[in-house]
C-alpha cells in the first residue's frame, strides 16, 4: 500500500479527531479490524421497519391505513429534522432559510399527493368495519403534527379565534395551552369536559409540547423569517414560497385529508363521529379554524376567506 500524501493527511485528521475526545487512534484503529461493512439492511433496518405494521383485525385493507399513517410520521420526522436546523442557526443566511423551507414544502408537497393512497386505496365497507377497533384513537393524537404546528407560527395563532383575544405573548403556557384549536375536537361542546381521547393525549404528550412551545417561541419559522434582512423579506420569491407553505399544510393538506374522512365516514347513511369522537368536520375545515401560520403575509380579503374556495 502507498503511503500517500492525502493517506496522511487523513491519519492526522482522524488522529486530531480522536485528540480531540481524549481517545486512542490505535484503539479506533485496530477497532476497524474486527468490524463487519455495513449492509443496506442494517443500515435502514428494514427488518425493524417491516415488523412494526400490527394489524388489530383481519381485514386487508387495514394493512394500508396503518402504512400509510406510518409514512405520514416518517414525514413529519423529516420535516421536524428540517425546522430544528432552522430554528437553532443562530443567525441563519437567506440562502440557507431558503434552501431549508424548500426541503419543508417538498415534504409537505408529497404529502398532499398521497392522499389518493388513501381516498381510492381501501374498500369503505372494510374500513368502516375495522375503524370500529381503533376507537378511540385518532390521528387528532399525533404529536409531531402538533410539534410541527408550535415550531411554524407564533403561539398566538394556533389559539382558538374565539379566544384570540384575551390571550397574548405574556400568557402563560399552561393557560394558552388550553385554549389551542384543537382543544375544542376534544371537548364536549355542552359540558366543556375533556374526552378520554384528549385526556389520554395529555397524559402522555403534554409536558413535553408546554416546554417545545417555550423553546420556540423565539425560533419558529415566522421568528427566522423577521430575522431576515429587511430585502430579504420583501423579496417576491421568498414571500411566495412562505405562503405557499402556509396554504399547503392549512388547506391542501387539510382538505385532503377531510376529504378521504368524507369518503368513508359517509359512505353510508347516518350520523358518523370520528373515532375519537371529534365535531370532525368543524375541527378539520379551515374555514372554521383558520389555522394561518404567516397571517401577515395574507390579504384582508384572503383572510377573511380562508379556506373558503374548497
Amino acid at each position: 500500500m502507498e503511503i500517500t500524501p492525502e493517506r496522511i493527511h487523513q491519519l492526522e485528521q482522524i488522529e486530531k479527531k480522536y485528540n480531540a475526545i481524549n481517545q486512542s487512534t490505535d484503539t479506533h484503529l485496530e477497532g476497524l479490524l474486527w468490524s463487519k461493512p455495513i449492509t443496506y439492511w442494517d443500515y435502514i433496518q428494514t427488518d425493524a421497519l417491516l415488523n412494526l405494521q400490527i394489524q388489530r383485525t383481519t381485514l386487508p385493507d387495514e394493512m394500508v391505513f396503518i402504512m400509510y399513517h406510518q409514512v405520514n410520521e416518517l414525514l413529519f420526522k423529516m420535516i421536524l429534522w428540517e425546522i430544528d436546523q432552522l430554528a437553532h442557526t443562530e443567525k441563519p443566511t437567506t440562502n440557507f432559510f431558503e434552501e431549508r423551507l424548500g426541503r419543508i414544502s417538498r415534504y409537505f408537497d408529497m404529502l398532499t399527493t398521497s392522499f389518493t393512497i388513501m381516498t381510492d386505496g381501501m374498500e369503505p365497507e372494510q374500513y368502516l368495519k375495522f375503524r370500529n377497533t381503533l376507537t378511540p384513537a385518532s390521528g387528532f393524537q399525533s404529536a409531531q403534527y402538533r410539534l410541527i404546528e408550535f415550531a411554524s407560527t407564533d403561539l398566538i395563532n394556533l389559539i382558538d379565534y374565539r379566544f384570540r383575544a384575551t390571550i397574548d405573548r405574556n400568557t402563560p403556557y399552561e393557560h394558552a395551552f388550553e385554549h389551542l384549536y384543537w382543544q375544542a375536537a376534544g371537548k364536549d361542546y355542552k359540558t366543556g369536559e375533556k374526552s378520554y381521547l384528549l385526556k389520554q393525549f395529555e397524559n402522555k404528550y403534554k409536558k413535553e409540547f408546554l416546554d417545545f412551545m417555550e423553546e420556540y417561541n423565539t425560533i419558529n419559522l415566522w421568528r427566522k423569517y423577521k430575522q431576515l434582512p429587511e430585502e430579504s423579506q420583501k423579496s417576491e420569491s421568498l414571500i411566495n414560497a412562505m405562503r405557499h407553505l402556509d396554504k399547503t399544510i392549512n388547506i391542501t393538506w387539510v382538505m385532503g385529508h377531510f376529504n378521504a374522512a368524507k369518503k368513508y365516514i359517509e359512505s353510508v347513511p347516518g350520523n358518523h363521529e370520528a373515532t375519537g369522537g371529534s365535531d370532525w368536520k368543524k375541527y378539520m375545515l379551515p374555514k372554521y379554524q383558520k389555522r394561518i401560520f404567516f397571517p401577515e403575509l395574507w390579504s384582508k380579503e384572503e383572510l377573511e376567506n380562508w379556506g373558503e374556495e374548497l
